[in-house]
């Protein structure tokens, strides 16, 4: 079998493979590449030694058995015999589901998570995304310090696991979407900077040390990159990639990394023949990053909106601390202005950030499927200080106008695992942090990080503890019952009425129309003939929405159609969607 590494500033290479150890030789056709050749199959334990130093794991491993600090081992990918053949799932249309694979079930397993896919079938999703699942120290946490980006976290299941779990969700007609970490790598188990310059300190991110896209050496650092992402791709076969906070990717060269990838994908679809698709989560509010390469864009197929999800919150929750000021000052006004315009700050004074920020979406070419709307993610809820998800302060009327607003609304939907039930579960900030010190010091952080908010010491959660991570898992007995149940019906409804219903998947932004009433709490929007009202008050409110005749196609409480006068009485923390004409 042929191994080889990229290590440039390195003057030996030394591959242990088994219990043999040979020196490589250096690649005559690729500078800063050194190959060789040894006896291997599947599952083989091997690592590489630079200048006689520690053996370490293969930078592009496809696994690690023994987690980020063990040897890698070989993987034979045409091993797996796929069952299903699958023609790809694009994203118009489509209605998402963010996973997280080590609290979906108690056994925090990708087998454990298959058995539970038929749930998001009877829901109505057409996508599962999974956060991170490259390899990270212990054995629970978010996943957004993993190191080895072309590996599976091995207590998920390795990579056997994973393409059952993809197998599993195609068979039932479900698209896989994968979030994956491009802009740092975690600080435990990260050996990249040992073999060449894959980090930078021309730029700095919140991590420290930028990525290397564009200094001396950067070359090699995106073609790691780039291989990855369509690793996943061809070997997994993953429907789509979600790029984690992108506005971290420091590139100054003319040709911006986020256009390199979007072309290798976009080129790799056509090959494959299914649709692939690439999702940013960005804080730029810049439309440049979903606009066509053709007309000057990076080409990236979608992005997550968070200015929608400001927006909601403040109206639903009355929030308006930190990043919330802006949207707080006239939630409803807020909310009005993301359903017909995409972004709030599209060139506005940003008060958080003390300037202004973001561009203007042009309506007229940017289709509403290219933006993401959701009421929670695993940001929003894991970085408040207890995890609290809105069903832990809201009542059950205002989670219904949340789902409401987000499944009939223009953008993409997507939910966070749970909330289709308003699960009763926090989902909290946790880690499994081997390193006594790492831990210690992640420890101190989040509870200095919310004390300065007024948080007491005792009641932030402490990350090392288990506990912290059993208290997320979700509580499969609870949409069996109760409120749980009643609010997955109403989700269920909604879902389906959005797949039913043409005028929900009108992908025209400009064609959505939008009242309110900032003082007695009520918002409307129209999509075609499809009606949607919300009183977020708690008394009823009188909502002006025409003479057409209408139909009742969902509705919280029980609601009369508008009468003679144009006017629909609306229930206080209700909504409905009518159809009219």
């Amino acid at each position: 079998m042929q191994f080889e590494v990229w290590a440039p500033q390195a003057d030996r290479m030394t591959l242990h493979c088994a219990d043999t150890t040979r020196a490589l030789e250096p690649d005559p056709e690729r500078v800063g590449w050194w190959t060789g050749e040894a006896e291997a199959q599947d599952g083989t334990r091997y690592g590489f030694a630079v200048d006689d130093g520690p053996v370490l794991p293969d930078p592009r491993s496809r696994r690690q058995p023994d987690g980020p600090d063990g040897l890698s081992a070989v993987v034979d990918h045409e091993q797996y015999a796929w069952r299903t053949e699958w023609a790809g799932r694009g994203l118009p249309g489509a209605v998402l589901y963010e996973l997280h694979v080590g609290t979906y079930t108690r056994e925090g397993t990708l087998g454990a998570a298959a058995e539970r896919l038929g749930h998001l079938v009877e829901l109505g999703v057409t996508h599962v995304e999974l956060m991170p699942l490259c390899p990270f120290p212990g054995r629970h946490g978010w996943g957004y310090e993993g190191v080895s980006l072309w590996a599976v976290h091995e207590p998920y299941g390795g990579p056997e696991a994973l393409k059952r779990f993809v197998d599993r969700a195609h068979e039932l007609g479900l698209g896989v979407v994968l979030d994956v970490v491009h802009n740092h790598l975690g600080p435990s188990g990260n050996y990249l900077p040992a073999f060449g310059p894959y980090f930078t300190e021309t730029h700095h991110t919140p991590w420290g040390a930028a990525v290397n896209l564009d200094a001396p050496g950067s070359d090699e650092v995106r073609a790691f990159l780039l291989g990855s992402a369509l690793a996943w791709l061809r070997d997994y076969r993953f429907d789509g990639l979600r790029l984690d906070a992108v506005h971290a990717l420091r590139d100054t060269r003319a040709c911006h990394f986020l256009e390199e990838l979007s072309a290798a994908v976009d080129t790799f679809a056509d090959e494959q023949g299914r649709p692939l698709f690439l999702i940013a989560e960005s804080d730029l509010a810049d439309p440049r990053i979903i606009t066509p390469r053709k007309e000057n864009g990076l080409g990236l197929h979608a992005q997550w909106n968070d200015d929608f999800h400001h927006a909601l919150h403040t109206a639903l929750t009355g929030e308006a601390q930190g990043y919330y000021a802006d949207f707080g000052r006239s939630p409803l006004a807020s909310v009005a202005k993301t359903l017909t315009s995409g972004f709030f700050h599209d060139g506005t004074y940003s008060s958080f950030r003390g300037r202004r920020h973001g561009r203007p979406l042009d309506l007229t070419k940017v289709s509403a499927h290219r933006l993401l709307g959701y009421a929670q993610t695993h940001d929003q809820i894991g970085n408040r200080a207890q995890g609290d998800r809105l069903s832990a302060s809201l009542s059950p009327g205002l989670l219904a106008c949340a789902a409401v607003l987000t499944l009939t609304g223009p953008f993409t939907p997507m939910l966070f695992m749970g909330e289709e039930w308003a699960a009763g579960t926090p989902w909290q900030f946790f880690t499994d942090h081997t390193d006594p010190e790492l831990a210690e010091a992640v420890r101190r952080g989040r509870r200095r990080e919310f004390a300065a908010h007024g948080w007491a010491e005792e009641d932030v959660p402490d990350p090392q503890d288990p506990a912290t991570r059993d208290r997320s898992c979700l509580d499969w007995s609870e949409p069996e019952n109760g409120l749980h149940a009643r609010v997955l019906d109403w989700y269920r409804e909604l879902i389906a009425l959005r797949h039913t219903q043409p005028d929900l998947s009108d992908p025209d932004l400009a064609d959505v129309k939008v009242a309110f009433d900032e003082r007695t709490r009520w918002l409307a929007f129209r999509r075609g003939d499809v009606r949607v009202a919300v009183n977020l008050g708690k008394d009823p409110a009188a909502i002006p929405l025409g003479t057409r005749p209408a139909r009742v196609l969902a509705a919280w409480e029980p609601v009369e159609v508008p009468g003679a006068d144009g006017v629909l009485s609306l229930p206080g923390e209700s909504c409905v969607v009518l159809l009219q004409g």
